[in-house]
């Protein structure tokens, strides 16, 4: 008898394991997803990437703002199993209990490391050269539960968080159905995290993307890559914000937070930085040739917050 899967996802990092499910030999027979949210300023109401996706392929969407009210329809589906990524919501044992063989989540790192909300930031922010993805087995606490395997991959040099997060996702999904597998066959075999080591990635706040230039060249572009897109590296000058979105580590030496050059090299605590590409406030990105043509910032100018 066809194994009957629930799926729970919410950004574009849950989409490639959604298409690898739909296009499986299971009946995926539910999706459940983050309502629409308010974007831009509150003007327009946003439906989720896995709603998009879910809608297009013709799967059956439930979009609750606590999953506990969809507690009488999952029951009817009488599901097998549920697979988790990205859902954005605490499950509650009562719903998980609704499963045969268990909600099973794919988490974006190596657990018990960057247990959370943001560990593909994280392990940038933290200028690591590795993480990963771990199958695990939910309970009612936070990425705690059971681990049955784990992938490992090598954080590239200069790799952003959107990149890394694209390289995660399409392992998840390469490795969805072999886990299935051998979790409907008995044959999965679930540890306990060693929970004493663990480390929790939480949710990024806008500040936390605030250049400071008395840092190092590569501590300030762990910032700029680890946050990117959102809320991204940023400085002031003259009041107005600049967002990094691309940059470069060198080996220049000069007074922190100093324009070193007409191509807006500026100088960090130990190093600099090249900029790449940089987006004004309220404006559109520019690669920095276009940039440096109409900007106030010139050789030789002081960033603010140096």
């Amino acid at each position: 008898m066809q194994k009957k899967i629930v799926f729970l996802g919410t950004p574009n990092f849950a989409v490639p394991v959604l298409k690898e499910l739909k296009k499986s030999e299971y009946d995926l027979v539910c999706v459940l997803t983050q309502p629409p949210r308010k974007a831009h300023r509150g003007q327009k109401l946003n439906k989720s990437p896995v709603q998009l996706v879910a809608e297009d392929l013709n799967i059956s969407v439930k979009i609750p703002e606590k999953i506990e009210k969809e507690k009488d329809y999952l029951k009817s589906l009488n599901f097998d199993i549920a697979v988790v990524v990205a859902y954005g919501q605490i499950i509650p044992k009562s719903i998980i209990n609704l499963s045969n063989y268990g909600f099973i989540n794919i988490h974006a790192s190596l657990l018990p490391k960057w247990r959370g909300a943001a560990p593909i930031q994280r392990s940038i922010l933290n200028l690591e050269t590795q993480t990963g993805i771990s199958f695990m087995r939910l309970n009612e606490k936070l990425d705690e539960g059971p681990v049955c395997n784990t992938y490992k991959v090598e954080i590239k040099e200069n790799e952003n968080s959107e990149n890394l997060s694209r390289r995660l996702s399409e392992l998840g999904a390469s490795k969805i159905i072999e886990n299935l597998k051998l979790i409907f066959e008995n044959k999965a075999n679930f540890k306990e995290q060693n929970h004493q080591e663990a480390t929790y990635a939480k949710k990024i706040h806008k500040l936390e993307g605030k250049i400071n230039w008395k840092d190092s060249s590569k501590k300030i572009l762990s910032i700029i890559n680890g946050l990117f897109p959102n809320p991204g590296g940023w400085f002031t000058f003259k009041n107005e914000r600049y967002k990094i979105l691309k940059a470069l580590s060198s080996d220049k030496i000069g007074q922190p937070g100093r324009v070193m050059d007409n191509q807006l090299e500026i100088a960090c605590g130990s190093g600099s930085i090249k900029v790449i590409e940089i987006q004004r406030q309220g404006k559109k990105a520019q690669n920095i040739k276009d940039f440096i043509s109409g900007s106030q910032i010139k050789i030789n100018s002081v960033l603010d917050d140096a």
